[in-house]
């Protein structure tokens, strides 16, 4: 018997095929930003690791790696950012020019790339955020509605995340 499934199953199907890859984090990664660009759409797309223990990020995948390599580390700076992603482990979404200004320091160069708003996601285990899940796109793209959508895929990231523990 040959299944046929709803196209709103496919990104979830393409991401758990993606975790049986042995090429791995890489190829769950690149699976991620496919998916989510097909289903939400973003012009630039991270993921950023955080370690509550020393308090930084490290970018750990990026769409466009010459403007955000990975591997590149920075101390958190506090804020209600930092608060609503990391301590609560809910989604932000920044619709302007304005929104992104007031919480990122480099909002020059995510202008520069015709990003003008935001949606980052947390990836959670056992109460805490391991990483967040960053599209940024033209002005006032993101929607509260995208955010469960959002969320479920991000947790696909799981396991990679945990590996590198």
């Amino acid at each position: 018997m040959n299944a046929t499934f709803e196209p709103s199953l496919q990104p979830f199907l393409k991401l758990a095929q993606a975790h049986a890859h042995e090429t791995q984090p890489a190829t769950l990664y690149r699976a991620l930003d496919t998916v989510l660009a097909d289903t939400i759409g973003h012009t630039l797309f991270t993921i950023l690791r955080y370690d509550d223990t020393t308090h930084e990020s490290a970018r750990i995948y990026s769409n466009m790696p010459a403007a955000y390599p990975t591997s590149t580390s920075k101390p958190l700076s506090g804020g209600d950012w930092v608060e609503t992603v990391l301590t609560r482990g809910e989604a932000f979404i920044g619709k302007t020019p304005d929104d992104l200004r007031a919480v990122f320091a480099d909002h020059e160069l995510i202008a520069s790339l015709g990003c003008e708003s935001v949606l980052n996601v947390p990836v959670r285990w056992k109460g805490r955020t391991l990483a967040s899940l960053n599209l940024l796109h033209t002005r006032a793209w993101y929607r509260d509605d995208h955010v469960p959508l959002a969320q479920s895929l991000a947790q696909f990231a799981l396991p990679a995340l945990l590996d590198c523990d």
